[in-house]
């Protein structure tokens, strides 16, 4: 199988997730199904249906998560020294040339990526244009809005 790239941070939140689904909601759920089949037939029983539904959902996420974090690659950018090049999981400090505006984003792994809190997924169209470049060079990055130049300003491994 494919490794897929993942940061520690991402990796550590889908542990707890996993944690949580394992711990909390699938008891939940278990005694959901218990408390719905006392109440009789089970062909009319809208609890026990809606119950069985969640119990179905709460196992997919977790066989999801499983086989994420069975296949991840965990990349703790912290432990690599800055060589100011882009790679992944690194922060990049970015002026966009037209507009002088300036932005920073993370390069995190697809499941990871929130574009509200700048982390954007190692796939996307911006990070492939700026993985391997260095510090202060110049990236023509093509969006759907057109052709954005941008210069690279700081390479942050936190």
């Amino acid at each position: 199988m494919n490794q897929i790239p993942m940061t520690a941070a991402g990796a550590e939140a889908l542990r707890e997730e996993l944690t949580h689904l394992k711990q909390v909601k699938r008891p939940e759920i278990i005694e959901a199904i218990a408390e719905a089949r006392e109440h009789g037939d089970l062909k009319e029983n809208a609890e026990y249906h809606a119950a069985r539904e969640q119990q179905g959902f709460c196992e997919g996420r977790i066989q999801e998560i499983e086989g994420k974090l069975g296949n991840a690659q965990i990349i703790d950018v912290t432990k690599i020294p800055n060589s100011g090049k882009v790679i992944f999981g690194v922060t990049v400090g970015l002026l966009n040339i037209d507009t002088d505006e300036e932005v920073s984003y993370q390069i995190v792994g697809d499941d990871e990526a929130d574009i509200k809190n700048n982390r954007i997924s190692v796939n996307s169209p911006i990070a492939r244009g700026l993985i391997g470049k260095t510090v202060d060079s110049e990236v023509e990055i093509t969006t759907p809005a057109g052709v954005v130049e941008y210069e690279i300003i700081s390479v942050d491994h936190k």
